[in-house]
């Protein structure tokens, strides 16, 4: 009786050491971040991974208190590329989380390679309509924004203003035709015509051509880093700008473009989740300590690859350090509290974010510097989530 006591209280002791010993903190965490960081459209990633790494530094080379290893890849603008490097991040290297990609076709690329190993892609950009709705997936996060919620506020905007008439232009991938669909399902005018151009396209001329002859009242164009700096020039150059409002999703009339297109940018309106100029204590920060680090100003990009640090931040806290325990990491990454640069946020059951949406407008401040700042502090929407949440199962 003795000796079998003796094996239960060996047994019980040997099961407590290693249910301790599993609810140890990480000694280190790996992070893959892959993302677009070389030709015409390397400016979007260099934001994010900028901003990425500068909340890793400012934090003392840690995350939830646990020390932090960023292994950086360029995607090439590739979707094959992308997927064979978060393959290598996520089987070779064995990352904790992947991150940082900017276009939804290569980030759709690489995704099933992370959550097929269950791995947390928290995205500080790309956020496909599908991944909201039937398939969500438990180990996908979304730090930016619903792809179509930019497009809905400028078709919401678009329709108080009273324009009557638009043409709509965007790349022909998933993120442009969810851009459309976003801007029609809140515009309550007349579509004069939808077209879809080449992803990665430069040349314009053909485009042009038709909205001259179509004569829209508003014209939205979705057209992300190099592509939208070719054809603001060429639409301004073409002298279309006199006649027809150019309407912008916020990444459309950002820091990067406006830096490549100049005081042509001037007075053009845009729709966005956050502005340099929205007043709280973490976006003060975070906006000066860009500036500080790589002498320009941030723009969404940046903000949301700092604030995608920030969730991390949180959620491993949440857990101690505790990564392994995967079903309390997804429950700390659902709840997460953090001080956004943003402002309110919070996560809806499909792991999309809730957030407050605004109008803002090419200015220029103190320094003579062109700037997209808030054209008001009243938000276009409030708590604005999306339109697919119902078809998740995910509860």
């Amino acid at each position: 009786m003795k000796s079998f006591r003796l094996a239960c209280l060996l047994a019980a002791a040997l099961s407590v050491g290693a249910t301790s010993a599993l609810a140890q903190p990480a000694s280190k965490i790996k992070i893959g971040l892959v993302s677009t960081l070389s030709g015409p459209n390397g400016a979007l990633g260099e934001e994010i991974r900028d901003a990425f790494n500068l909340a890793v530094q400012l934090n003392g080379g840690s995350l939830g208190g646990v020390p932090v290893e960023v292994l950086v890849a360029d995607d090439q603008f590739n979707p094959q590329v992308g997927k064979q490097l978060f393959e290598r991040m996520v089987k070779r290297d064995k990352v904790d989380f992947m991150t940082g990609v900017v276009f939804s076709n290569i980030m759709l690329a690489g995704l099933p390679e992370a959550v097929n190993e269950k791995v947390f892609y928290i995205s500080p950009n790309a956020a496909p309509s599908p991944l909201a709705g039937k398939d969500c997936n438990p180990f996908f996060f979304v730090a930016s924004w619903p792809n179509d919620a930019y497009h809905e506020m400028a078709g919401q905007h678009s329709t108080v203003r009273g324009f009557k008439s638009a043409y709509l232009l965007a790349p022909n991938y998933q993120a442009g035709k969810d851009s459309l669909a976003g801007f029609k399902r809140f515009y309550k005018g007349k579509v004069v015509d939808e077209v879809y151009t080449k992803l990665g396209q430069l040349d314009y001329s053909a485009e042009l051509a038709q909205i001259r002859a179509a004569k829209p009242e508003v014209l939205y164009a979705f057209l992300p880093g190099g592509m939208g700096v070719n054809f603001i020039k060429q639409f301004v150059a073409a002298g279309l700008n006199k006649d027809i409002r150019l309407m912008l999703p916020g990444f459309g009339a950002d820091q990067d473009i406006s830096r490549g297109v100049g005081d042509v940018m001037l007075g053009i309106n845009d729709t966005a989740h956050w502005a340099l100029d929205i007043n709280n204590a973490a976006n003060r920060r975070f906006v000066a300590e860009f500036e500080k680090a790589y002498k320009r100003l941030p723009t969404v990009y940046a903000a949301q690859g700092y604030d995608t640090a920030l969730i991390l931040d949180a959620a491993i806290r949440s857990v101690r350090g505790n990564i392994s325990d995967k079903d309390a990491l997804r429950k700390a990454l659902r709840e997460v509290k953090f001080d956004s640069v943003r402002g309110a946020f919070r996560f809806n059951t499909n792991h999309y974010p809730i957030q407050n949406y605004y109008l803002r407008e090419v200015k220029k401040d103190s320094q003579g510097r062109l700037v997209n700042l808030l054209a008001s502090t009243q938000p276009i929407a409030t708590n604005h989530g999306d339109a697919y949440v119902q078809e998740c199962s995910m509860r």
